[in-house]
């Protein structure tokens, strides 16, 4: 019987055995799909719980149940680049490039990616020519385009900081005028330093022509009157910044007081300053006027100014001043006390950091017209200092 029955049973194995082989590898291709996302969470909740060694961990293991999954590659990379290990993120992402089978998205996202990992590394020639490709693409133009504003600040290549933030002005539908007259006034400092006035003064004229109230650059202007011996056409100049933006008008102050004591002309300067203070104020033109009364009524007058001055709106630098026109009448006892007084005063204002950052609060000595913390341009501002903080 079993004899006769052999041959029927063949093909009912072999088709047993192939119905067992292809469920088994549904169940497994089914495991592994559900495997995945699982990873993906896990990974996930570390991320979010500030564990990044373990997410790590999670996606690697990832990886090796499936070695195709483009996302967990991305996943993996910004979480090496993140955690500073740059090289690591780079090969991943490289890797991944070098796939044949990568569809546009995939391949675009790949290339951001890998231009993060360079930017991050400081390889700026490498970024820009991927920048340069990613920003024809719609999904990664504006960053794209970002990246490279960034890289040429970085090397000072000006022209193409101005061409590449024309365009990205165009892309977002807003301006950047303040900061592409920054660049020109950038320009205008190297041609300043090579000593060609014709050059500097263009740039300068292209500056206030994309923000014509861009004070930097009627500050350099300026300054270049001065280089061609046009005092009056500089101090002219100069006092334009107070109708473009009068916080900056005590950042000339002293510049527009030397050449009218040059030109010995204390009585036009007499009248600037008072006409300066009756409209805006401020500690640096006080200071200025202080000195003018000094030099032509003598201590005596310049105290009392002072003194009225403070009663409005007291600052260390005008407590200092006071101090200083004290002491040039005391006696020597007196003068003994004050000038005790004055070291400690002058150790407060050696502290104090007379400039601030708008956008992020950075604060220092000097102005700088790009932030040294958020890199923003046009930010910084002059603050007083009150006696009392």
């Amino acid at each position: 019987m079993i004899d006769i029955l052999w041959p029927l049973l063949l093909p009912l194995a072999a088709a047993s055995g192939w119905l067992a082989a292809k469920w088994d590898h549904k169940k497994q291709a089914k495991k592994s799909e559900y495997q995945l996302p699982s990873a993906y969470f896990k990974g996930l909740n570390y991320l979010l719980n500030e564990q990044p060694d373990k997410a790590i961990e999670v996606f690697v293991k990832a990886l090796e149940i499936d070695s195709e999954t483009v996302e967990t590659h991305l996943a993996v990379g910004n979480l090496f680049r993140r955690r500073g290990e740059v090289e690591r993120a780079t090969r991943i992402h490289q890797n991944l490039i070098a796939r044949p089978n990568l569809d546009k998205d995939q391949r675009s996202q790949a290339l951001f990616e890998l231009a993060q990992d360079y930017l991050k590394a400081g390889l700026f020639d490498r970024a820009e020519n991927l920048c340069l490709e990613l920003a024809e693409v719609q999904q990664h133009g504006e960053q794209a385009l970002r990246n490279l504003v960034h890289i040429y600040e970085q090397e000072k290549e000006w022209d193409k900081a101005i061409s590449t933030s024309q365009r990205l002005a165009r892309v977002l539908g807003e301006k950047r005028d303040d900061v592409i007259a920054q660049y020109y006034c950038e320009l205008t400092e190297e041609a300043r330093a090579a000593n060609d006035l014709v050059e500097a003064e263009a740039m300068a004229r292209r500056a206030l022509s994309a923000d014509r109230r861009c004070v930097r650059a009627t500050m350099l202007l300026g300054h270049l009157r001065v280089r061609q011996g046009e005092l009056k056409e500089a101090v002219k100049t100069w006092r334009k910044v107070e109708d473009q933006d009068p916080k900056y008008l005590g950042e000339v102050v002293d510049w527009i007081s030397d050449i009218y004591r040059a030109q010995n002309d204390e009585d036009g300067l007499r009248t600037f300053l008072r006409a300066g203070l009756e409209r805006r104020g401020g500690v640096k033109l006080m200071l200025a006027l202080a000195d003018v009364l000094e030099r032509n009524e003598g201590p005596k007058q310049a105290e009392e100014f002072v003194v009225e001055w403070l009663r409005k709106m007291p600052t260390i630098q005008g407590l200092y001043r006071l101090i200083e026109l004290k002491s040039a009448v005391a006696n020597d006892k007196g003068k003994q006390d004050l000038e005790l007084l004055q070291t400690i005063i002058a150790d407060l204002l050696e502290k104090q950091l007379p400039y601030a950052c708008e956008s992020c609060g950075f604060t220092g000595k000097s102005l700088h017209w790009q932030c040294p913390s958020c890199k923003g341009w046009n930010t910084m501002i002059p603050i007083l200092s009150p006696v009392a903080q």
